[in-house]
């Protein structure tokens, strides 16, 4: 019992460091950028040595990929996306309507925590080739869910398009950069982000004679 008690604490001790070293990294680089922040500094504000980062993380692109990760997530639990609960509730939807409001309010939130951090790794891409294998990881990823997300639309009813040219519509849809055009620039909640999402979606998605299309908010 000694034995396993020593063992828990350590893991409950490393996921604590660990969360600390993530929150100081999130927050140097939405402050400074990708560029001004270095492992030193996110070791000095985490309370920890440059060692312990480096050993977590790899480099500072994993990082800053494990900050996105908590952000689009909401938290650090080590479960992908597809497999989090507002996929069964993705999945239980029967219209249209009910599904991209499922992923509206988790694109919505998603969004806000993660687009300028997002940005910023295609920002930098094109001169950090750490940044740039990062940059398509992200991009695989968006179109991943985009895929999930048109396929499971499939199943709810007939859609304009085809598959390919429908994931490629959402993936756009889901642009971190479109995000930031409306909610920093143009001063959008994320209500009326989450609104617009669902509601361009079922324009671009669903046939005008479908009964099951969102209606339209102000």
């Amino acid at each position: 019992m000694p034995r396993t008690y020593r063992s828990d604490r350590r893991a409950a001790q490393a996921t604590q460091t660990r969360r600390r070293v993530l929150a100081a990294a999130t927050g140097l680089f939405w402050r400074q950028g990708y560029a001004a922040t270095t492992v030193r500094a996110v070791a000095g504000e985490a309370g920890v040595s440059v060692q312990t980062v480096e050993a977590q993380f790899g480099s500072k692109p994993r990082l800053l990929k494990a900050c996105i990760d908590v952000a689009i997530a909401g938290d650090d639990e080590a479960v992908p996306v597809l497999e989090r609960g507002w996929t069964a509730e993705a999945e239980a939807a029967t219209t249209p309507a009910e599904l991209l409001a499922v992923v509206s309010r988790v694109i919505g939130p998603a969004q806000e925590r993660s687009a300028g951090l997002v940005l910023a790794v295609f920002e930098g891409a094109a001169s950090d080739d750490g940044l740039a294998e990062l940059a398509e990881e992200l991009v695989r990823q968006r179109r991943g869910t985009a895929t999930w997300v048109v396929r499971r639309l499939r199943r709810t009813g007939r859609l304009r398009a085809g598959e390919r040219d429908s994931v490629d519509t959402l993936w756009t849809l889901m642009d971190p950069a479109v995000h930031i055009r409306l909610v920093r620039q143009l001063g959008w909640s994320r209500g009326r982000y989450e609104r617009w999402f669902a509601t361009s979606a079922a324009h671009l998605f669903v046939p005008d004679s479908d009964p099951d299309r969102p209606e339209e908010h102000p």
